[in-house]
């Protein structure tokens, strides 16, 4: 029974009621030590009837071992792993030591196979997972099940974790928490009655006395009555209320037989709390398993049902049995507790305690935490990797094991997204590397510090620092490949500089001389050529080749596809070739799915959708932003949650949806603020979604103003902002000032020209210059841009071409031809949903005398959120409820529920009217 707990009970409660009807739910509970947490988790597992309940418990000792706390949760849904996607099931088989790791892991596989196991247990009864300690969770299997948590839905899952204050760390954004305070005065009192019946004259006095000092902690009201009374526990005084509870604990302690507590201590110190293990282990303290009696007889351990594990009383306890004993004490346990888990095959876990043994330098440990840190990291437990490679280090007598190790650390904390801690090891790596080698070093390794350094310096928007060690490390004594890849990460870097910037990483790509054969010959060359004409190089042969089939000869050469291969979809952008980047985000999405590879993404995702924008395909746009900012989200890609969000106020701006451009500009620009003050990633695609929702409403000032110099200043190479010229035209000429766009149109057309003159960039091109030039060529200017349009298959453009003749037309009093072409107009924008420009359409026709037709009908996926399509479209072309849910990384449960609420608003009754429904 709890005591003053009836409203987080209700809200437990209300959790196990929603599973039970289908819906997940999670929970965090916070609160100091003591308060009630792990009371709260048991009472969730005693209500929880029906409920199928697993549980773990974080344990300080194996927060540097990843995936253990996932291992211990999951462990009863081992045998459902067959029933996972390929790539979850290689990812988890590989966590849990099940098989070798087949390459670099993706956190979010893992993640998303833990969400599958998850619907998996509760595909036949709901399940109730709980996960106390979670503070002390190893960083992979938090990871792991906080994304998890966030895309649970219809599985009828209840997740409940339960972290303490003011230590470890266990951030959950975006999760409902609940923290736990002390118990009210009645509650408090009524607890401890309980606990020590009603007491009278001097037991009075203690009552006070406890009530005092247990200031409504129930862990403290039920341990101090007793170590309060037989003088166990501190006085008054400014002893904290956590000591007073450890004190507590030690004096039960302190009354049991030696080899019980030696017993208690080795079971302190084994985190999984496995009896074998731990009975083996304490036989070097003199203890065996007729020890355990009086240790279970005075409620401090207890096994669990199976009898294979042991579980002590209270997370304080563990604390205070390891902070008490002896040093000797525990380093001979850890020895003893390594050497018999390395005796069962359990290389990584008995390495880390024979690590936790070692009172100086050891070659041989060194090298097995090495080894471990790189099976690590072969599953994406990156930040427990990079502490064994650190241990490594410190254990090494060898000073170059030694960089080699931090430099591998350092590389860890990057994966892990560890920035200050990557830099940290760089920097400790490059000190010991110098003062080993008098101020030389290998080179290789330098390099690496500096592109460890470069990329967190990056990561803080200092691009300059980022940009100089970069280039630093391409500099030394390397080989070409791995210079050139230096000099990819360098383009990245220069994007943010500016233009000069971009072009001498252009020449310096352009000098580097690759062994034929060599996998980045094709991608160099590709690089220059789509990019190299924009920043006023001279036009490259390759250039001419089709994107795909420049890809096929790398992949062919070698490279790492699709990791290798993003940066050329984002090219073709620079040079107008949206197709070909479309059609390459395309292959290399299918690819990432296919691989694991889920990291990549949000960047295809955005290239895609901007192909997608670009030719007028406007929800498939929307669709693949909205995707990729979930991952991009889930994954902690701040600038591509920049860049997605921008662009998803883009696609809001030309709906006219005010509101969402707000919200979604707001969350672009929120990492605005950095150390070097450069701006958020998404920053000029916010100015052009901002200034595009003004020139929908009419504001030409403000747009003007917004995008003068925006399209001129030192980003004006970037993709958005020379896109964004017509727009800057069209407002100006609306202002009456035409003068203030002409610079910025002279670089767009000289742009144009370099890039060869696409289609559609020409027709934009005539339609400025039949907005800025003389009036006489205006309608020669406007048809030879609309004969363009026809052939280059983006609506929306033509559209707006369209738009601006008809009202061009109708100024000059010729309404019947200008009806013709505003009644085009309209259509499109209605069709695409473009609400600003078809409500000036229709105002232009009532100007030029004709009623607006009425709307055309929307197309029947009109009513359907941007991840209910997704799954409807997946859905029409066949496939069934568990692929789609492996490729949209949901549960199959989930992915049904969204399908029958589809059906409703499609007008339909079943999976199979689908198809016919999509095709019409």
């Amino acid at each position: 029974m709890l005591y003053g707990r009836a409203g987080e009970q209700a809200s437990v409660d209300a959790l196990l009621a929603a599973a039970r009807e289908g819906r997940s739910g999670v929970l965090v509970l916070r609160g100091e030590p003591g308060i009630g947490k792990s009371a709260l988790l048991d009472l969730a597992a005693e209500r929880a009837e029906g409920f199928r309940v697993i549980r773990a418990t974080g344990v300080e000792f194996e927060a540097d071992l990843p995936f253990a706390g996932l291992h211990l949760l999951l462990a009863p849904a081992l045998d459902r792993l067959p029933a996972l996607p390929a790539p979850q099931r290689r990812a988890l088989e590989a966590a849990f030591g099940l098989a070798e790791a087949a390459g670099a892991g993706e956190r979010l596989v893992s993640a998303l196979g833990t969400l599958g196991l998850l619907a998996e247990l509760a595909a036949e009864q709901p399940l109730l997972c709980l996960v106390d300690d979670a503070q002390w969770l190893d960083r992979a299997s938090a990871d792991a099940l906080l994304l998890a948590a966030r895309r649970l839905d219809r599985e009828g899952v209840v997740l409940l974790f339960a972290a303490r204050d003011g230590e470890g760390g266990f951030a959950a954004p975006g999760l409902p928490e609940l923290r736990l305070g002390p118990l009210e005065p009645s509650a408090a009192a009524e607890l401890l009655t309980a606990v020590a019946g009603g007491t009278q004259g001097e037991g009075a006095g203690l009552r006070y006395r406890v009530l005092a000092e247990a200031r409504g902690n129930p862990l403290a009201l039920t341990e101090l009555p007793a170590a309060v009374a037989a003088g166990l526990a501190p006085g008054d005084g400014p002893v904290a209320l956590t000591d007073r509870l450890r004190q507590a604990f030690l004096g039960q302690v302190a009354r049991l037989p030696g080899p019980t507590r030696a017993l208690l201590l080795v079971a302190a110190a084994e985190e999984q709390g496995e009896l074998a293990t731990v009975l083996r282990a304490a036989e070097a303290l003199g203890a065996g398993a007729a020890d355990l009696a009086p240790a279970e007889s005075a409620g401090l351990l207890s096994r669990s049902p199976d009898g294979a594990r042991l579980r002590l009383r209270h997370p304080l306890l563990r604390t205070a049995l390891l902070e008490s004993a002896e040093l000797d004490e525990k380093l001979t346990i850890h020895q003893a507790i390594g050497k018999e888990l390395l005796a069962a095959g359990e290389e990584d876990r008995g390495s880390w305690h024979l690590a936790l043994a070692a009172t100086g330098q050891d070659a041989a440990l060194a090298a097995a935490l090495e080894r471990a840190g790189r099976r690590a990291a072969a599953k994406a437990g990156h930040s427990g990797a990079a502490a064994a490679f650190e241990r490594a280090a410190r254990l090494s007598p060898d000073p170059a094991v030694a960089v080699r190790c931090l430099t591998l650390a350092a590389e860890a904390a990057l994966d892990a997204a560890e920035a200050d801690r990557a830099r940290r090891l760089a920097e400790r790596a490059a000190e010991l590397a110098a003062a080993e080698s008098a101020g030389g070093g290998d080179e290789h390794v330098l390099a690496v510090l500096d592109w460890v350094r470069g990329t967190v310096a990056f990561w803080r928007g200092d691009y300059p620092e980022a940009h100089r060690l970069l280039l630093t490390a391409v500099d030394r004594d390397i080989e070409p490949s791995v210079a050139v890849r230096g000099l990819l990460q360098a383009f990245h870097t220069a994007w943010y500089l500016g233009d000069e910037a971009v072009r001498e990483v252009l020449r310096r790509l352009g000098a580097v001389e690759l062994p034929d054969g060599e996998a980045l010959v094709p991608l160099v060359a590709q690089l220059l050529g789509l990019v190299g004409p924009a920043f006023g190089r001279p036009p490259a042969g390759p250039a001419a080749e089709p994107l795909l089939s420049a890809a096929r000869r790398a992949r062919a050469a070698g490279a790492d596809s699709p990791r290798d291969l993003v940066q050329l979809a984002g090219a073709a952008l620079v040079a107008g070739r949206d197709v070909e980047t479309f059609q390459l985000a395309e292959e290399l999405i299918a690819e990432s799915r296919a691989a694991g590879a889920l990291g990549l993404l949000p960047t295809l995702l955005f290239f895609r959708g901007e192909a997608e924008l670009f030719h007028g395909r406007h929800r498939d746009a929307e669709l693949a932003a909205a995707e990729g900012l979930t991952l991009a989200r889930d994954l902690g890609q701040s600038q591509w949650v920049s860049q997605l969000c921008a662009m998803e106020a883009y696609l809001a701006a030309i709906r006219g949806d005010g509101e969402t451009v707000a919200s979604r500009t707001a969350e672009a620009l929120g990492d605005a603020a950095t150390a070097w003050g450069a701006p958020a990633a998404g920053t000029s695609w916010t100015q052009w979604a901002l200034a595009v929702h003004d020139l929908g409403q009419g504001r030409a000032a403000e747009v003007v103003e917004r995008l003068a110099g925006h399209a001129t200043g030192p980003y004006r190479h970037h993709v958005s902002a020379v896109r964004t010229v017509p727009d800057l035209v069209e407002a100006a000429v609306r202002l009456g000032a035409p003068e203030r766009a002409e610079p910025a149109f002279e670089e767009f057309a000289a742009w144009s020209a370099r890039i060869g003159d696409p289609g559609w960039a020409r027709a934009l091109v005539l339609r400025c210059q039949a907005l800025l030039g003389p009036a006489e060529l205006a309608e020669s200017g406007y048809l030879a841009a609309l004969e363009l349009h026809e052939t280059a298959d983006r609506p929306f453009e033509l559209a707006r071409t369209s738009l601006l003749f008809g009202e061009w037309l109708r100024r000059g009093k010729r309404k019947t031809e200008a009806r013709a072409r505003l009644r085009t107009a309209l259509e499109v924008f209605e069709r695409l949903g473009a609400a600003p420009w078809a409500e000036r359409a229709r105002t232009e026709l009532g100007a030029a005398g004709s009623a607006a037709p009425q709307a055309a009908p929307a197309g029947p996926l009109a009513g359907l959120t941007p991840q209910e399509e997704q799954i409807v479209r997946l859905a029409a072309r066949g496939l069934s409820n568990r692929e789609i849910a492996a490729q949209l990384f949901l549960s199959p449960r989930t992915v049904g529920h969204h399908l029958y609420k589809a059906y409703p608003k499609l007008g339909i009754a079943s999976r199979g009217e689908l198809g016919a429904l999509i095709a019409d």
